[in-house]
């Protein structure tokens, strides 16, 4: 996850993390944390444990979260559209699931947070919409995880 990160960091909010964290999800379930929050550490560890740093102890829970609320048992021509609307909504609500920590931090009262959160729309659609396209490869990186545990066992 990290180093998919810093390979994509040329390009503004363009990222695989939601294409991992979902992936990773649906195939371990509650393990899936162990890397997602392993990717959080090393974030931190390289880049500082910054104030910046704190809202990413729960913007990835999120995802990870609603990705166990999907049903298991989704249409296999389903699958794909769903992972990839999931993947593209946190993106587009990513400003906003990090406002609170923002308005926490430098004192904003809710019309400065709202302010905040209508600064960075258009990262926000960048963000979306590439986590959008990227979400393509969730299937394919389920069908590998899923694989390795086989061939593993």
């Amino acid at each position: 996850m990290y180093a998919s990160k810093i390979a994509l960091e040329f390009l503004p909010n363009v990222h695989l993390l939601g294409v991992f964290t979902i992936s990773l999800t649906i195939v371990y379930r509650k393990k899936a944390l162990y890397p997602i929050y392993l990717y959080v550490f090393l974030t931190g560890l390289f880049s500082g444990f910054a104030v910046w740093w704190i809202p990413h102890l729960y913007l990835w829970t999120i995802l990870w979260g609603a990705a166990m609320l999907l049903p298991q048992n989704i249409p296999d021509k389903w699958k794909p559209i769903v992972y990839m609307c999931l993947c593209s909504v946190h993106g587009f609500l990513y400003g906003t699931l990090y406002a609170p920590a923002q308005a926490l931090f430098f004192g904003l009262d809710f019309q400065g947070t709202i302010a905040w959160i209508i600064a960075g729309l258009p990262w926000d659609f960048v963000h979306g919409t590439s986590n959008f396209f990227c979400g393509v490869l969730i299937c394919p990186m389920i069908m590998v995880l899923r694989r390795s545990e086989k061939q593993e066992r």
